[in-house]
Order: C-alpha cells, then structure tokens, then sequence
C-alpha cells in the first residue's frame, strides 16, 4: 500500500493523500492558494465560525471521493487503479479556479466562470507533471467512457455538494445542514455505467436535497450575508470606476492589475493563458482586504463610504419579498437615501441595490439522481411514487439599501 499523508480534518477526523501525484499537487502553489480563499466569502459576518477555506473543502471532497471508490469496488464496479486517482484527481481541483471570496466576486474582477478556470489550471498542470492529468481532465469535462466517474464530481448527488453541506454546517454551527453522508456513499452504485442510488436509500437522499434547500435560504443566502457581498461587489466596481477615470487607489498589485484590466473574458485567459493564470494565482482574499481596509480612508467618499461599511460592519439593510418591490416603494426608499445626511452622493445603483435571488432544491432539467429499484428497474427521482421532494424554484426579489 502506498504511504499516506495524513491531515486531521476537524469533519471526517484523519484525511489521507497517497504521497506520489496526489500529494504533489496538494503541495503546488495553485493549490496552496485555496488555503486564502474562503469558501463561504463573507458569511463570518453572520455566522463567525464560517472562516475555512477551500483547501479544506478540496481536501473533504478528496477524502469521500476515496470512500466512494472503496464502496463500489466492494460491489463488483470496474475501477481502474488509473481511474481511481484521476477521478480523485478532478475532484480535488474542482474549484482550483475560485477568486478571491469564492462566488461573490466571479464576475466582477474578471469575466470568466470558475469551472472554466480550473479546467485551464488543470491543463497547465497537466504539462507540468508530463500528462499525468489527462484522464483526470477528461472526467472532470464529462468526455470519459464512464459516466458514473463523472457523476460523482459533478451531479446533484456529487462529492463536491457532500462536502460542502457536511462542512458549511460545521463551521457556521447550522444543524439542519447536517447530511448522512456515510449512509448515502454506502447506498450509491452503478447501472449500465450511470451512478444510481439503492432503493433503500431514497429517504437518506430526501434528507440531503432537503439539508441543500435549508442551507441556501439559513446561510448562503441570508439577507445580511448577501447584503455584505453586494456591498463587496460595488466596492470593486467603484474601484474599477475610478482606476478608469485616472485616479489612483492604492491596492496590492495581483489586485491592480485586474482592476485596471476590468474586461478579461476567457478568449483572453486561452489566449494569454500562462500569463493570466499566474497573475490570478496571485490573487486572493488577503488582497482584496487589504485594500478595502486602506480604501475606508480614500478621498472618494464613496468609495470610503462602501468601504468603512464593510470594515466595520456597518452593512446594508436587505428585504427579501416574494414579488418584485413596487416603483412607489423603491421611489420612496430614494427619497429617504437623499434625506440621509451622512449619504455621499452618487448613482442609485450603488446605495439602492435590486435584483433577485433563486434556489431549487432538486431539478428535472438534466442529471437528475436515480434510483435502482430491488427489481432491477432505474427511475429518476422525480417518478418516485414516495419521493417527497418536489422539482420547485424558489425566486426571492430584493431590496439592498443603506439603513435609514
């Protein structure tokens, strides 16, 4: 047996990495690079526990992939000594490509999706290591000949989505996030090459997209959480509108560069991929706060203003509502904000914040999770007769504002 590394996870107790390809990449700079990257952004503003990172995260989501590949091969499914470490591999990259504060700011320093980053990543690393990656690339993007390796990097009943329910719930304190984990990797197996879950463990499936559906209302899409990475989000936005005007903001420089080049989509991280790759390698959440800690005291009273907020929580008031709010209400709300006489001037769109927010606990639209009957017949989720979940979105409408 090949010797392990050891890492004490405070969620699953001793987590091990075969020392070889797996360890090296944990080791890689891009990888240690998640060790600054938050996984839940800003959500320790609510909850102060929520302060891991997704270093954590990929290393969880490593460690149920390797129980998930023991369980299956105890039932009879062909996986390749190859196979078991790409699909390790992929799993453990997933999300290689996340900036600074994870999700929230995905689409305000650069134009480009984290998945499509870490594929980019994962190629870059794959010339590095002499193509030991490829396999592993070819699960990750869906292109292998065994569907199921796929599935259980990226579904809706992944270890990706496992990990981060088990270890959300841990760090922010939020029972009803807890999920059976160990009983749902014992239940699942394969069927004509698609993952599917054992009959028997229907209920403990309902359990886990209903710990889902509770997590984003409690956590990820609390008002105050997401009141906090808005103000985040048009912090960067009048940063990057005033770098634009001539003004100078002091900031890391990994942080300047992708301010003052605020329009990277990804024709240009293919086409100048080593150089850009390198540059958001060096880019992660003690930048970004650094800055904005220095920013509270710039001379743009915006700028300041959004800032200060977030530093000292001083954060915007959010209503959620189930339709959208009335025009006599927002006009009303602008009114109050003009009134307000520590209020600097500026563009509603950076003090009266609209949009809306939508989560579906389960989808119909493709993957669904299926279920292998004791007769040997597979039905998706949806066509159980004792499923209690039901394909619904749930929309919510906001209203972001300082407090009056």
């Amino acid at each position: 047996m090949m010797p392990q590394k050891i890492f004490n996870d405070p969620v699953y107790g001793f987590v091990q990495v075969p020392y070889g390809l797996l360890f090296s990449l944990v080791e890689h700079r891009y990888f240690q690079r998640l060790r600054r990257i938050k996984q839940l952004s800003l959500t320790h503003y609510v909850y102060p526990g929520a302060l891991h990172t997704r270093f954590h995260h990929g290393l969880g989501a490593l460690h149920l992939m390797s129980e998930t590949i023991a369980v299956l091969r105890d039932k009879g499914v062909d996986i390749s000594p190859a196979e078991a470490e790409a699909v390790q591999i992929a799993v453990l990259l997933h999300d290689i490509g996340h900036g600074p504060f994870s999700h929230t700011l995905e689409h305000t320093l650069i134009h480009v999706h984290h998945e499509e980053l870490s594929v980019l990543y994962m190629e870059k690393l794959n010339e590095e290591f002499g193509g030991q990656l490829e396999l592993a690339i070819q699960i990750f993007k869906g292109q292998y000949e065994k569907p199921f390796l796929a599935q259980l990097v990226s579904s809706q009943l992944d270890m990706d989505r496992m990990d981060y329910l088990n270890r959300d719930s841990y760090f922010t304190g939020v029972s009803e996030g807890v999920i059976g984990y160990d009983r749902l990797i014992k239940m699942l197996t394969v069927h004509d090459g698609e993952l599917v879950v054992e009959e028997k463990g229907i209920y403990s499936v309902e359990r886990f997209l209903t710990a889902r559906r509770l997590m984003y209302w409690q956590v990820y899409l609390h008002k105050t959480v997401l009141a906090a990475e808005l103000m985040l989000i048009r912090t960067m936005e009048r940063a990057k509108d005033l770098i634009e005007a001539g003004e100078s903001l002091p900031a890391p420089a990994a942080l300047a560069f992708f301010l003052q080049h605020r329009d990277l989509q990804l024709t240009d991280f293919k086409t100048r991929r080593d150089e850009l790759l390198d540059c958001f390698a060096r880019l992660d959440d003690t930048d970004v706060a650094a800055a904005v800690k220095e920013w509270q005291f710039h001379t743009d009273p915006v700028l300041a203003y959004l800032a200060g907020g977030l530093a000292n929580r001083r954060l915007f008031r959010l209503e959620f509502s189930p339709t959208p709010f009335s025009a006599a209400y927002q006009e009303d709300i602008r009114q109050q904000l003009a009134r307000k006489a520590d209020l600097p001037a500026a563009g509603p769109g950076y003090f009266l914040l609209t949009g809306k927010e939508t989560n579906a606990a389960y989808s119909t639209s493709k993957d669904e999770i299926r279920i292998l009957r004791k007769a040997g017949q597979v039905l998706p989720m949806s066509e159980m007769i004792d499923n209690a979940i039901q394909p619904q979105t749930f929309t919510k409408h906001y209203l972001c504002y300082p407090k009056l």
